[in-house]
């Protein structure tokens, strides 16, 4: 295999550290970002060379890069554990930066909002969750609270434990939300149930669940944008 050229021997305005003092960090590709993370390649890819094959391997979709565990990106060589590592804490920074970005839209005005308000907890997730957003009078996040976790295709929710939660947290309404690992946007029959059975629970409680939301990284189905609730 012909060696790819190491970044001590490029031009000045190629390496990827100096590129970004040069031209800023928008002028710099994905490959030569998690380049700079890495640091070095292996004795037979310069570290953007490693790079791009991590991201060839995930077609260029940072979405499933961050999905990506330590033990995963250890498979590449050159990859070893503190590389990998960083690359992990580098993206999770990135789901915090929108963690941080979503707890300021504490209103809850439709079903978009809620996505956003919840993507922070599920998005790259390989299994399902079921998650409940609890909103007071006007329709203000109190709470996200985490009720299961389960397999790449099932969790389980006790409507008992939701209904705890919102008691305890003096919630006016409920937002269901779980995730389809698999970006199946389609409900099944186990959540319309779920959802019917919900509702009903709510009406007699006084604490109306008032979305269902079925989140993937890359959309969302709504009960209630869809007349099913």
């Amino acid at each position: 295999m012909e060696k790819g050229l190491g970044i001590l021997s490029w031009a000045e305005e190629d390496r990827p550290r100096e590129k970004l003092l040069l031209k800023g960090r928008a002028a710099l590709s994905d490959a030569e970002l998690i380049a700079i993370l890495i640091g070095s390649g292996s004795s037979e890819l310069s570290a953007v060379d490693l790079s791009k094959k991590i991201l060839l391997y995930v077609n260029h979709d940072l979405h499933a890069l961050a999905k990506l565990s330590v033990n995963d990106l250890t498979q590449f060589k050159g990859i070893g554990e503190a590389k990998a590592i960083s690359i992990v804490s580098a993206l999770e920074l990135g789901r915090r930066r929108k963690t941080t970005e979503a707890t300021k839209r504490k209103k809850i005005q439709s079903s978009k909002d809620a996505y956003e308000v919840i993507s922070t907890e599920l998005l790259d997730l390989p299994t399902e969750q079921f998650w409940i957003i609890l909103l007071n009078r006007s329709n203000h996040v109190i709470k996200k609270r985490p009720i299961s976790q389960g397999g790449v295709s099932g969790t389980v929710a006790d409507p008992k434990v939701i209904f705890k939660h919102a008691v305890d947290d003096l919630a006016s309404g409920i937002i269901l939300v779980h995730n389809h690992p698999s970006g199946n946007l389609k409900p099944s029959h186990a959540d319309r149930q779920l959802t019917k059975k919900m509702v009903e629970a709510g009406k007699l409680l006084e604490i109306p669940i008032l979305d269902h939301i079925i989140f993937t990284d890359n959309g969302y189905f709504s009960f209630a944008d869809e007349g099913e609730l």
